[in-house]
C-alpha cells in the first residue's frame, strides 16, 4: 500500500495551513501596530459601533450562505482554523496577563508593539475579527435551512458570538468614574483613573450623611526603638472587650473595663458619650515581674491624641478596628427632576438611568468621622447584550445535556 504524503496547501486545507495562517495574521497585526507607532485601534462609540457590528454580522452570514460550497469559505468557517484562532487569542490574552497594562514610554518596544495595551492592539483585533468570521460562517450553515436538531449548536455558538463581540466592542462605551462628595454638598463630576480631567455626569449626587461601623479595636504592644509590633503569646489578633487578656514576653494585660464611646471628663477620666463624638477607651491592668498598675488607653481620633501605657520602653496601644461596613445616604437627581433617595453600601449598587452607583471609599485618615465619600458610577450600555449571549450559551448547554439524557434513555 502506497501512502501519499499530503502536500502543503493541498485542498482541503487542514491544521498546519490554519496554524500558519493564524501565525501570519498575528504577525501582521504586530506589524500594523508598529507602523502605527504603537497606537491601538479606535472603535467608535454608540451608535456607530453597533451599526458596524451589525453590518459585519450580515456580511459574514451572507458570505457563509452564498459561498458555502467554496473551498476557501469552507476552510474559513472550519474547525481547524477556529481552534488555531482560539489558541492565538489565548496566547495574546496571556501576554495581557503577564505584561502590566499601563502607560510606558512611547518609544519603548512594548509600547510600539502594543504589549502594554494588548486588548486594544491590532494583533488582538485582527485575531478576534478572524475568529468572529470563522464562528459566524459556521453558524450560518446551521441557521439556513433551520432544523430543530441544530438548535443546541445555534444557541451555543450564537450566544458565544454575541457575548464576545459585544463585550469587546462595548468596552469602549464602558464608563467607570469616581465621584468625590462632601457631606451636605452635591457633585455631578466624575474622574477616571487615567485622567484628572473631570467628566460631567447626566445627574448629580447629594450626600446627606456618611456612616461607618468598625469591629472592636485591637490591643497591641509597640516597640518604638525597632518600629515594630510585638505579637502576643497566642499570636492572635486581640479584640478589646471587657475581660480580654494577653501576654507579651512576661507582660500580662487584663482589660478591666471597656467604653466603646467615651470622652475624658473634667477629672480626666473617660465618661460615656454618644456615638457621634465618642472614641473607644479601655481600662487595663498590667502585671510584670516587678510591678502591677492600671491605666486608661484609647484609640484617639482626628480631634484627640491616643492614650497609651508605657512599659519599660514599650507602649501598650489600642488601634481602631477594621471597617465592618460603611454607607452613604444620598439623593440622586437628573436634569429633568427625576430623583431617588438611597443608601449606598459596598457590593449593594443602586440603579439610576442605566448607571450603577457603588459605595467606593472614604477619607481613611478621618475614619468614621469622614466628611468625604467616594461613589463609583458605572455605565455599560452593552451589558444586556453580553448577558443575552451568556444566557444563550447556558440554554445551549442545558439542551445539550437534555439531548444526552434522552439518547441514554432510548439506548436503554
Amino acid at each position: 500500500m502506497v501512502v501519499v504524503k499530503r502536500r502543503w496547501f493541498q485542498i482541503p486545507w487542514e491544521f498546519r495551513e490554519s496554524a500558519l495562517f493564524t501565525a501570519v495574521a498575528v504577525f501582521f497585526g504586530f506589524v500594523l501596530q508598529y507602523a502605527a507607532s504603537g497606537s491601538g485601534i479606535a472603535i467608535p462609540h454608540l451608535p456607530y459601533n453597533a451599526i458596524a457590528l451589525l453590518l459585519f454580522a450580515i456580511v459574514i452570514i451572507s458570505i457563509g450562505l452564498t459561498f458555502r460550497n467554496t473551498p476557501a469559505v469552507k476552510w474559513l468557517g472550519g474547525i481547524p482554523l477556529g481552534l488555531c484562532l482560539i489558541l492565538a487569542i489565548a496566547v495574546i490574552s496571556l501576554i495581557g496577563g503577564i505584561v502590566p497594562q499601563q502607560l510606558v514610554a512611547k518609544s519603548s518596544l512594548p509600547s510600539l508593539l502594543g504589549m502594554n495595551q494588548i486588548f486594544s492592539s491590532w494583533p488582538f483585533a485582527v485575531t478576534v475579527l478572524l475568529f468572529l468570521a470563522n464562528l459566524g460562517i459556521s453558524l450560518s450553515w446551521k441557521l439556513f435551512p433551520f432544523k430543530v436538531k441544530n438548535l443546541q449548536f445555534i444557541l451555543f455558538h450564537a450566544g458565544f458570538w454575541i457575548a464576545l463581540s459585544c463585550a469587546i466592542v462595548g468596552s469602549f462605551d464602558l464608563q467607570r468614574l469616581a465621584v468625590p462628595i462632601n457631606i451636605g454638598k452635591a457633585n455631578n463630576l466624575g474622574y477616571t483613573m487615567e485622567s484628572e480631567t473631570p467628566q460631567r455626569l447626566p445627574f448629580s449626587i447629594f450626600l446627606h450623611d456618611f456612616s461607618l461601623e468598625e469591629y472592636p479595636p485591637q490591643l497591641l504592644l509597640y516597640d518604638p526603638h525597632n518600629d515594630k509590633l510585638i505579637m502576643n503569646k497566642s499570636q492572635a489578633i486581640l479584640e478589646v472587650r471587657k475581660g480580654t487578656s494577653a501576654t507579651w514576653q512576661g507582660i500580662d494585660v487584663l482589660v478591666l473595663d471597656y467604653l466603646p464611646y467615651a470622652l475624658p471628663g473634667k477629672d480626666g477620666l473617660p465618661q460615656p458619650v454618644d456615638r457621634a463624638t465618642g472614641i473607644p477607651f479601655a481600662k487595663v491592668r498590667i502585671n510584670t515581674a516587678s510591678t502591677q498598675r492600671e491605666a486608661w488607653i484609647s484609640t484617639g481620633s482626628p480631634m484627640l491624641k491616643p492614650d497609651a501605657a508605657q512599659l519599660d520602653g514599650l507602649y501598650l496601644i489600642m488601634v481602631p478596628g477594621t471597617p465592618k461596613s460603611f454607607r452613604s445616604a444620598v439623593t440622586v437627581q437628573d436634569e429633568k427632576g427625576h430623583e431617588i433617595i438611597a443608601n449606598l453600601e459596598v457590593n449593594h449598587p443602586v440603579n439610576f438611568m442605566g448607571w450603577k452607583l457603588y459605595q467606593m471609599g472614604y477619607d481613611e485618615k478621618a475614619g468614621r468621622w469622614s466628611k468625604l465619600s467616594l461613589i463609583e458610577v458605572i455605565h455599560d450600555p452593552w451589558l444586556p447584550a453580553v448577558y443575552l449571549g451568556f444566557f444563550m450559551i447556558m440554554a445551549g448547554n442545558i439542551l445539550f445535556f437534555w439531548n444526552g439524557i434522552k439518547r441514554t434513555e432510548v439506548e436503554k
